[in-house]
């Protein structure tokens, strides 16, 4: 860490105040001070998660709003999904791509909220590349499905469509203004509904809707991060604690980043920095549903299509493994003595008993192979299996 990024302030939730109450360790993440974990801690919650509702606050995710006739045809070129298989009243995942080699510089969730209004959700420290995405003159140069020009006088026009105010592009970091808590589990909405949340319980899975919790105005998606089902609330930040407290009060209980990380692990699903980042595609993610061949052009296509049709030269496995020491970040896998790969995320899964990993291997190593994880210079055996590892 460089010195400028060691004095910079860590940003605050707005539900800091009430986190501390609750006797929350606050840890740095994503240049935000965050809630690990809770006085029962990261199993307990957890558990709570997977046999009832855990609520998270995950406000250090960004929000970019973005409106106006061009922000469709925006994010159309930007990301790698077709928003046109969805709607308006939608969420979808979707992937940012670096244009030289098509990794994913970030994985997105869009809310598609009117006709000419979209809340796009980034990573916690990704906020800044992509509005630069979506700045990009060929977001403009084009309706979905046609070539660019890539002459100059296309380029100018476009860069003076995108600052042109509503009628055609208007970018704006909103994150300040909301926190964002998400409710997770198999009783989610039903808490969420006996809390004053009806309207929001009763947004669907991948919905986007406006609703109130109670007399409370907020914005819900059917997303969340855990492979449970559930919600996830947009609130303004003045009402941000009384939403937290009103569910927790209705049995909900409050869940850390460490429980959000084991959750998401168990359900298979990839966080950035470990299965999607620098020199990570989607098709070596195992992602390749993200991306919409037929929608016309994108960002990083070229080099994509490049790379499917020579075939990724890793691919993203589950490893579950046998009961001991759990595999971490960083562990090689070998298989008959040979290191084919290496574990991007693993820890013990509070469910299954067990270590579970996700591993970049190589192409030729199948479903049902044993292998070896080196943890710490003792071998864990192993098998390859296709995530999640709990549904």
């Amino acid at each position: 860490m460089n010195d400028a990024a060691a004095s910079t302030p860590l940003r605050q939730s707005p539900l800091r105040e009430v986190h501390e109450q609750s006797g929350a360790k606050l840890v740095p993440f994503g240049g935000w001070e965050m809630p690990l974990q809770y006085s029962d801690g990261t199993v307990a919650e957890h558990i709570a998660c997977r046999s009832g509702a855990a609520a998270f606050d995950v406000s250090h995710l960004g929000t970019v709003r973005v409106q106006g006739t061009g922000a469709h045809r925006a994010l159309q070129w930007a990301f790698t999904n077709d928003l046109d298989r969805v709607g308006i009243g939608s969420a979808q995942y979707t992937h940012l791509l670096d244009p030289a080699d098509a990794s994913v510089l970030d994985d997105i969730i869009v809310w598609w909220l009117g006709p000419d209004t979209f809340d796009v959700m980034p990573n916690a420290s990704n906020t800044d590349r992509v509005v630069a995405a979506l700045r990009e003159p060929s977001s403009q140069s084009s309706e979905p499905g046609e070539p660019d020009e890539p002459d100059e006088l296309s380029a100018t026009a476009a860069s003076a469509a995108v600052n042109a105010g509503t009628s055609a592009l208007e970018i704006a970091d909103v994150t300040s203004d909301r926190a964002v808590i998400a409710v997770q589990g198999p009783e989610a909405r039903a808490r969420v509904a006996s809390a004053g949340g009806d309207e929001v319980a009763a947004v669907g899975r991948f919905k986007v809707a406006s609703a109130r919790f109670g007399e409370i105005p907020v914005t819900v998606a059917g997303t969340g991060y855990t492979g449970e089902d559930g919600i996830e609330m947009s609130i303004g930040v003045e009402d941000a604690s009384t939403v937290w407290r009103r569910l927790i009060n209705a049995g909900v209980s409050p869940a850390g980043l460490g429980a959000r990380d084991t959750l998401r692990l168990e359900a298979g699903l990839p966080l950035h920095g470990h299965e999607l980042g620098p020199g990570i595609t989607p098709l070596q993610a195992g992602l390749g549903w993200v991306v919409r061949w037929d929608k016309g052009d994108f960002r990083g296509r070229a080099v994509l299509a490049a790379e499917r049709e020579a075939g990724p030269h890793r691919r993203l496995r589950g490893l579950l493994a046998e009961k001991g020491r759990p595999p971490r970040d960083g562990c090689t896998v070998r298989r008959a003595g040979e290191e084919i790969g290496t574990v991007t995320s693993g820890n013990y899964s509070p469910v299954l008993g067990c270590g579970v990993a996700l591993a970049f291997l190589s192409p030729d190593i199948a479903v049902g192979d044993e292998v070896m994880i080196d943890v710490r210079g003792h071998d864990l055996p192993a098998k390859v299996v296709k995530p999640p590892f709990h549904r």
